[in-house]
Parts: C-alpha cells; sequence; structure tokens
C-alpha cells in the first residue's frame, strides 16, 4: 500500500463545528496509526463568505485539539492557476466543455422539465456530440465550464464506513467545474474563474496525493461525481468513508440552529482538549467497550475499522462526565495556568499559581468543567454574598460565640490547615458544639456556600485577613 495521506478541508465560511472536528480526528488518527500523513487545506473558493476570521478560527481550533498537521494550510484561491489548467486539458480531451446558458435559459429549462414531471437537470445542450451542431457563442455571456459525466453505467464503490454503494450515472448530470468570478474578486478570480467545490476537490485530492478520505455522508451525493472526474483525468482514486451525521436535541442534525457551538467555544467554556477528542472519538467508532482513552491509544487502535454506520446523539452530560475524568486527573500546574486564564477574563486579579495549584488540588474532584473550577476558586479573590436563607439555618444564636472565639484564634495562629483544625477543634470544646453545626457556619461566611470540601483545608487557602474579615460581623 502507498503511505496513507489524509486531509482535512474545512471551509472559512464560519467556525470549525463538531462535525468537522470528529471528521479530522479520524484522518488524523488513520494517518498516524499507519505512519502516514495529515493535510490541512482551506477550502475558500466561496469567496463572498470566507473569511479571514473563520480561517484564524479553524486553526486555533485545530492546534487547541493537537491535531498537528504535516502539510499546509493550503489555499485553494491561491491554486486557481491549476484548476485552469486542469479544466483546459479537460476540454481538449473532450471532457469538459464551455456552456454558455444564462440564468434565464436554465430557470426556463428547470420550469419545463417540472411542467413535464421530469426530474429537473441540466439538458446537455451545449455539450458536444458526433453530428451535433452547436450555435455560435453568444455575445455578452460568460461561460462555464461543466464536466462531460458519461451518460451511462454504474459508479460502484466499498465505502470505508458504509460498505459497497452504487448509484447510476442517468441520475447525475453535467455540473458545473468552472465558473466565472463574482464581483469583487481578484484579478486572478477575474481571469481565471472559481472552482466549484467537486471539481477542485478532486484536483487537490489528486495532486496531494490524498489515499483516504473520512467525511461526513451529506457529502455521498458528491461522490459519484467526484470518482468520474478523478476516472476522466486518469488519477488514482481515494478510499472515501463517509461517517454518519451527529444528532442534536430533538434527534435532528446537529447546526448552530439546534445548539451546536463552536469548538473553541467549548474550549472557552472550560472544556479540555483530551475530552472532547475522547468524546468525538465515540461518536461514531469504538473500541471494545472502552469508553475513555488516551488520544495514543486511539492512534494504536484506529485502523478504520468499527465505524458505526448509524448516527450518533451528541449527550452534553455524557461530554460533561468525560471532561470530569479529565480534569481530575488533570497536572494541578496545568488547571492552575487555565484558571488564571479564566480569572483574568472576569476580570479578577489572582494570586500567583502556587496558590492556584493548591486551590486546583482541592477542588477539581467536584468539577466537571474549568470554568466550574473557577467559579470555585473565585471565591478566595471576591467578596462572597451568604444567601439569607442559609445564614438563617447556620448561622445561629448557638454558633455564634464559638465563631466570635475562632475569631480571637485565627489571629495570631500558624495558617495552615493543620493549626486551623486544631483551633476548630478547641473552639468546639470550648462551646460544646460539634463539627456538623461550626464547619456549614464557617461555610457559609467564609465561601457563600453550605458545601465545601474539608473546610480546614478551604481556609488555609484564603489569606488570613479575608477569613477574618469575613467572619468579622458574626
Amino acid at each position: 500500500m502507498s503511505k496513507v495521506r489524509t486531509r482535512i478541508a474545512p471551509s472559512p465560511t464560519g467556525y470549525l463545528h463538531l462535525g468537522t472536528a470528529r471528521t479530522a480526528l479520524y484522518s488524523w488518527a488513520y494517518a498516524r496509526h499507519f505512519g502516514g500523513e495529515f493535510v490541512l487545506r482551506i477550502e475558500d473558493t466561496d469567496v463572498a463568505r470566507s473569511t479571514q476570521d473563520s480561517v484564524a478560527q479553524i486553526l486555533a481550533s485545530m492546534q487547541w485539539l493537537g491535531l498537528d498537521h504535516d502539510e499546509g494550510p493550503y489555499y485553494q484561491m491561491q491554486r486557481l492557476v491549476r484548476y485552469h489548467e486542469v479544466a483546459e486539458q479537460m476540454i481538449a480531451a473532450g471532457t469538459a466543455y464551455r456552456c454558455w446558458c444564462t440564468p434565464a435559459e436554465l430557470d426556463a429549462m428547470r420550469e419545463a422539465q417540472r411542467a413535464r414531471g421530469e426530474k429537473t437537470r441540466y439538458d446537455g445542450r451545449w455539450r458536444p456530440r458526433p453530428g451535433k451542431l452547436l450555435p455560435p457563442a453568444p455575445a455578452g455571456v460568460q461561460p462555464v465550464v461543466r464536466f462531460a459525466n458519461p451518460p451511462h453505467g454504474m459508479v460502484i464503490w466499498d465505502d470505508l464506513v458504509k460498505g459497497p454503494i452504487s448509484i447510476s450515472n442517468e441520475e447525475i448530470d453535467d455540473l458545473i467545474i468552472l465558473r466565472p468570478a463574482p464581483e469583487g474578486a481578484t484579478a486572478d478570480a477575474a481571469a481565471l474563474g472559481v472552482p466549484t467545490y467537486n471539481f477542485a476537490v478532486v484536483v487537490d485530492d489528486w495532486d496531494m496525493a490524498i489515499t483516504h478520505v473520512f467525511r461526513g455522508d451529506e457529502h455521498i451525493n458528491n461522490t459519484p461525481w467526484q470518482i468520474n472526474i478523478f476516472r476522466a483525468l486518469g488519477a488514482p482514486l481515494p478510499r472515501f468513508g463517509h461517517c454518519p451525521i451527529i444528532l442534536g436535541e430533538g434527534g435532528q442534525k446537529l447546526s448552530k440552529r439546534r445548539g451546536a457551538v463552536s469548538v473553541t467555544a467549548y474550549r472557552d467554556a472550560g472544556y479540555l482538549p483530551e475530552a472532547m477528542l475522547n468524546y468525538l472519538a465515540r461518536l461514531g467508532w469504538s473500541h471494545g467497550d472502552e469508553e475513555l482513552f488516551t488520544l495514543q491509544q486511539m492512534v494504536q487502535w484506529f485502523d478504520g475499522s468499527h465505524l458505526a454506520r448509524s448516527p450518533a446523539q451528541w449527550d452534553p452530560a455524557k461530554l460533561a462526565w468525560v471532561n470530569a475524568h479529565y480534569i481530575k486527573i488533570a497536572d494541578d500546574t496545568r488547571l492552575a495556568g487555565l484558571v488564571q486564564e479564566q480569572l483574568t477574563s472576569r476580570g479578577v486579579a489572582a494570586a500567583g499559581l502556587e496558590l492556584l495549584e493548591r486551590a486546583s488540588a482541592l477542588f477539581k474532584d467536584r468539577c466537571s468543567t474549568v470554568v466550574e473550577l473557577t467559579d470555585w476558586v473565585e471565591m478566595i479573590f471576591v467578596p462572597v454574598a451568604p444567601r439569607a436563607e442559609d445564614l438563617a439555618a447556620h448561622v445561629g444564636d448557638a454558633v455564634r460565640p464559638a465563631l466570635r472565639s475562632l475569631r480571637e484564634r485565627f489571629t495570631d495562629i500558624a495558617w495552615d490547615k493543620a493549626t486551623i483544625a486544631a483551633a476548630m477543634r478547641e473552639a468546639l470544646a470550648a462551646h460544646q458544639l460539634k463539627m456538623p453545626q461550626l464547619a456549614p457556619a464557617l461555610r457559609v461566611l467564609v465561601c457563600g456556600r453550605t458545601q465545601t470540601p474539608s473546610i480546614d483545608a478551604v481556609l488555609a487557602l484564603f489569606p488570613r485577613t479575608t477569613v477574618l474579615a469575613r467572619l468579622q460581623h458574626v
């Protein structure tokens, strides 16, 4: 087998969405499994909708996920000369031709077909045939270039995910492969034309020696055209694998309108990249009953088999569970840096990383995202406002004397967990109370919440002056 080369080719008309991220993961893991290469290509021929901001977001998403590419990024709008060259070669070979139909003529053609109850399609009026006399090219009309699709036979391929698929050539027509550039396009585009998706992707995959293509199954209907163009060019065919869609709420395709957000939005919401990759991998692929695995393990296992043929259901609760696992095992120094970024974004001037490391170690077992972890840590630096009902329930007359005496003890003891715990025991003994009476009161007053890890460990995180200030009015 030739060297495996896979690619991911997002369109910069928006953010990198979750389905594309999953496809990128499968493509990357397959290349890494076989010691091959992974190519990043930006399909930016939709001139009107492509933006540099989207390109930047796509690159940032790939970097955050850790899906490093071996080549690229390539940009299609920088390859216009190549597409024009191939189109001219196809015209000369008789596998493509120029078409001067106006938009009005195409609309009339489709309307007449609908009136006859026929499938709407290009009728081939400008397609050269033996003995056919074409009219002269009309003045003032810029032609498109169409692919001369084979009129008969079947297109058959063995899909890596779905198995054998066949589509009749009679179901597809002569698609446009090169069109005039829209207004406002670059001088090169105006002179050379802009390729359509199905043409550019074939030329790119051919030139870049792509051997395996993983993509969403919405592309299945494009594949027959692409296979026929590959064959018309005499180019080797890659293997195709069409992965089922990801379903969002209500069983509909996950989309921007149905809850899908960008990969970087999940980063900002406090998810770890290893959790996202683990979860995305399981949305359409499995290795036995393994639910939690490293990226290195996935590379070891991912050989293109065991890909699901049915759609996967996006489950935010399952993603949160996976993320909680990775937060629990994450290095505390790393978590401290992420918490510091979150605090900074909130306008909170946090202390140094040493304190944030200790806080992360204490609170991370209770969190499913870095945002939740930051919510815990933030109480050290931002004044808290205990709820009236919590104060009424836990800070009553029976416990107030103990709190006042404990505050006095706190003024001059060593400020560490063991000494704080000893001072609390002394206050309990002196006032004949139990820890379930004192600890909740401290939590409410100092932390603004009724549940925390061991209160002596929590108090040790705070500056002494902060604790004294929050106990001042008991």
